[in-house]
């Protein structure tokens, strides 16, 4: 009989047995996303995916994947892969069989890991992106680094990091040099190094690390540098864009931006009201300002364009910004056809499309909807005309009459007129009647108006216009004369209709020429009389309301939708072409991402909450992951643009989620609580300087076993120049403003414009403020890599080239930089050159120089002092004698030295 002390050694040796054959018997699983999906990608999906299905086989959507091929039968049978089709090619020898056709043969890996995936059952699986974020779990331990680098310092984000550093057989660096990361903060934070009260502070001990976060957030410059990065994005420019690339007003939209992320703004609401705030309800000015997101499209002033082609294409580009900015989505591929790798049918395009087809704009030359910002006398006429409506006409009039002195909408533009005899369309946009002249405007719904709002422009009085129902020998709606010149919006008697008709226009002036212009008509409008009892007071209510229609207050694009009447019809285009119509379609969402919710209206505001519901796998992932390619100079996800099938997969997707995740719901979508944690992590704090095991093994810093260091933007180098030299103005918001830049850079056809330099500080203000003409930027930013912003940025790309330094040593800006700079050291100066020199260099760089860069730069000092004793003319300055003004020479020269090093340009 056994003893008990025998039967559990048996008992614990057949438990250890089949515990290995577990572990051998058990193979490891496929995963499709990681393994699987970028072999058909690579090898598969060009003639078996979006664009073609050669075969009838593609590997785009799990259910063609699996379904039937041309030859009947299913080219992948789960479970079966040696009877699977897909198999048997890509085994294939002969050349004319074998797949991939055309092109090498797939690796013996690659095949083996097919087979697998088949043989476990050909499981499909979502691409990481596409699902949902869920709440990850923090690893626990860090094995022994928080014992290198104090366990008090470590945060989540350092586990995520330190754990895939383990297995790369990484060590995090020590934290970075306090002075070096005080500036990096406060660069990353408000764009400018700290001011010389934090530095005090800082080196006295006087405030903590994570006070000086929060300092920094607080700082109105905060808004300043992050709203750069968003612009970038938003496309935002001062002017139009295309050939002739006049001038708009759309600054304000660029001064919404800075307040909401100084008022952090949460995201959600941030998204919602760029592209839907005039949806809110009762929105507010800001909320209309913010519309102009998508206002920033461009616009064809030129002459014989057709309004209703770019029309179009500002609305395609809104689709392809709002995919790109939100959802790290190429969704111009689906314009023409399918997406080729991402599960996106050429249909999804447009029923996106629908949700912004009926916004108000038209491609019109005075960008019309546009808010007015009337002047405090102005704004209280219209608060008196509401008021009044209020007491006297129905909800629905006053309604009409507040939006029309707000917008001036609804209206009917010139340029749908069609028809014309004896007239024509001036520029494509006025209509322009000869005497005898007529046109029609077809299709016009008055909705029973009894007055009708006509703005034109005319240098002749006496011509008589006509207005008949349906053609010459219609019903006269309205007859009146052109009694005054100049440009004028006039409220004229009209008989009221209730369907909708075509408008006969006729005019007639026997006075004028043959083919001279009675008058330009920009546009028509229908409203009714404002209801009264013929008071004085009504009288005054209705000269106010004409007075207003005469103003031209400042004038901001924004998005309005179309009233019901105007309501646009979306249909698929036809390989992309906007001529060729398929298909109708509804506003919905892509079946891939989160699901449609019924509660949503089908408009703008519906798909910004489909944007920002929780559900959404993208949009939280896609702010996260620009934050922190805004620190590190590298997204998470390197491919900021693309999120999808073949974007590069992330290497610390756990924190990528984590974070989106702390984004959604811990933070409540506050970009400020995301930075904070991001930089208070010893991740963000390590020295920037590399190893020899660094570089061998992770050159680009993917795995983040050092701090960041990279060139600063174009921006922030010439903000940060201003800023050490004390010339740089802390102005904010308003109209933007002209830098010195070289003569010529402006060549205007079409009109007077031209650089007109700013003075007085306007000439020092932030980067952010500086005119940006697409066809002609700024070319300090420019040579700095910034965009014309024709189309959506995600990321700037890092040049360096001789231009650069060409910029920094001689752009008058930097050279007055420099002079300025050179005056410290001057002011410094006790007859020890290099002790002033010393001073200034540690001001900047917040370092002290080693004694080589010192010897260096006196060389330069003296060298520069010979040169401006030998040449008296080189540098001029009032009121100081001939041996100061040679000094001040010289400690220009090294000054300018110190802006070109490259510790200054760069982020520590």
């Amino acid at each position: 009989m056994l003893s008990k002390q025998k039967i559990w050694i048996l008992v614990a040796s057949l438990a250890l047995l089949l515990l290995v054959f577990l572990v051998i018997g058990r193979e490891e699983q496929v995963d499709f996303s990681t393994d699987v999906k970028p072999i058909l990608n690579n090898h598969c999906i060009s003639c078996h995916g979006g664009v073609k299905k050669n075969g009838g086989f593609s590997v785009l959507f799990e259910h063609e994947a699996f379904a039937n091929t041309d030859s009947g039968i299913p080219a992948i049978i789960k479970g079966k892969p040696n009877q699977s089709e897909l198999i048997k090619r890509v085994l294939e020898h002969d050349p004319e069989l074998r797949m991939p056709y055309n092109r090498p043969a797939l690796s013996q890996g690659e095949i083996d890991i097919l087979k697998k995936w088949i043989k476990q059952g050909a499981k499909w699986g979502e691409h990481w992106a596409y699902v949902p974020v869920q709440a990850n779990k923090i690893p626990q331990t860090v094995k022994g680094f928080e014992k290198q680098i104090g366990a008090s310092a470590v945060h989540n984000i350092d586990r995520f990091v330190f754990e895939n550093l383990m297995a790369q057989g990484l060590q995090p660096s020590q934290e970075a040099d306090p002075m070096q990361l005080l500036r990096r903060l406060s660069l990353d934070i408000t764009g400018l190094p700290p001011s010389k009260d934090l530095v005090d502070q800082w080196k006295a001990g006087q405030i903590t690390y994570e006070q000086m976060v929060d300092h920094l957030l607080a700082s109105p410059t905060y808004g300043e540098k992050w709203a750069s990065w968003w612009l970038d994005l938003a496309r935002y420019a001062d002017t139009k864009g295309y050939e002739r690339d006049q001038s708009r007003i759309i600054w304000p939209y660029r001064d919404w931006v800075i307040k909401a992320f100084n008022q952090d703004m949460p995201f959600d609401q941030f998204t919602i009201e760029q592209l839907a705030g005039d949806l809110l309800p009762n929105p507010t000015h800001d909320q209309f300002i913010a519309t102009a997101f998508h206002r920033n499209t461009m616009n064809n002033d030129e002459g014989g364009t057709e309004d209703e082609e770019f029309r179009v294409a500002a609305v395609l580009d809104r689709v392809n910004t709002t995919y790109e900015v939100w959802q790290s989505t190429t969704m111009a591929c689906v314009q023409c056809h399918s997406h080729p790798y991402d599960p996106f049918v050429h249909e999804d395009f447009f029923r996106s499309m629908a949700f912004f087809n009926n916004s108000r704009d038209e491609d019109t030359t005075d960008e019309e909807p546009k808010i007015r910002l009337y002047e405090v006398e102005d704004e209280l006429k219209l608060h008196q005309i509401r008021s009044w409506l209020q007491e006297n006409a129905v909800p629905e009039q006053t309604k009409a009459y507040t939006e029309f002195l707000s917008f001036q909408e609804p209206k009917y533009h010139a340029h749908l007129c069609t028809d014309f005899v004896k007239g024509e369309l001036i520029d494509t946009k006025w209509l322009g009647l000869w005497p005898q002249g007529s046109a029609y405007l077809k299709n016009v719904f008055t909705g029973g108006a009894d007055r009708m709002l006509l703005n034109y422009w005319s240098s002749h009085d006496g011509t008589k216009m006509t207005i008949r129902k349906g053609g010459p020998n219609g019903e006269v709606l309205s007859e009146f004369i052109i009694d005054r010149t100049g440009t004028i919006t006039r409220s004229i008697p009209f008989k009221p209709i209730f369907e909708k008709v075509d408008l006969y226009i006729y005019a007639e002036n026997s006075r004028l020429a043959a083919q001279q212009s009675t008058a330009a008509i920009s546009w028509f409008a229908f409203i009714s009389e404002i209801p009264g009892d013929q008071s004085d007071a009504h009288q005054k209510v209705k000269n106010s309301f004409h007075d207003l229609l005469n103003k031209r207050p400042l004038t901001v694009p924004i998005m309005i939708e179309n009233p019901s009447f105007m309501q646009r019809q979306t249909h698929v285009f036809e390989r992309g072409n906007w001529m060729l119509h398929g298909e109708e379609v509804q506003a919905t969402t892509p079946e891939s991402l989160n699901p449609w919710k019924e509660e949503w209206p089908q408009n703008r505001m519906g798909f910004a909450l489909w944007l920002t519901d929780k559900n959404n796998p993208l949009t939280a992932r896609t702010a996260v992951n620009r934050v922190w390619d805004q620190l590190f100079g590298r997204g998470l996800v390197s491919t900021l643009e693309d999120m999808g099938t073949q974007s590069d997969p992330p290497v610390q997707k756990d924190l990528l989620d984590y974070l989106a995740w702390e984004l959604m719901h811990t933070h409540q979508w506050s970009l400020k609580a995301l930075i904070k944690e991001i930089v208070l992590s010893h991740t963000y704090r390590q020295a920037s300087s590399i190893s020899p095991q660094q570089m061998s093994r992770d050159p680009e810093n993917q795995w983040l076993a050092r701090g960041p260091r990279f060139r600063l933007s174009a921006e922030i180098v010439r903000d940060q120049a201003l800023f050490v030299s004390g010339l740089l103005s802390d102005k904010m918001y308003g109209k933007s403003v002209m830098p010195p830049q070289p003569d010529g850079i402006w060549q205007t056809v079409y009109s007077g414009e031209s650089w007109k330099e700013s003075e007085g500080e306007d000439k020092y203000r932030r980067g952010i403020y500086t005119f940006l003409k697409r066809t002609s930027p700024y070319p300090t930013f420019i040579s700095f890599d910034a965009s014309s912003r024709e189309v959506c940025l995600s990321k700037r790309i890092v040049t360096n080239t001789p231009l650069q330094a060409l910029v920094t040593l001689n752009d008058p800006v930097f050279f007055e930089a420099a002079t300025a700079l050179g005056k410290q050291m001057l002011d410094h100066d006790s007859k020890e050159p290099a002790k002033a020199i010393e001073e200034v260099y540690a001001a900047v760089l917040f370092q002290k120089p080693s004694e080589e860069k010192i010897k260096a730069l006196m060389q330069l000092y003296h060298a520069a002092l010979a040169d401006f004793a030998y040449e008296k003319s080189a540098f001029f300055a009032a009121d100081l004698p001939d041996s100061q003004r040679k000094k001040w020479g010289a400690y220009t020269v090294v000054a300018n030295a110190l802006l070109n090093l490259d510790e200054f340009l760069t982020k520590p």
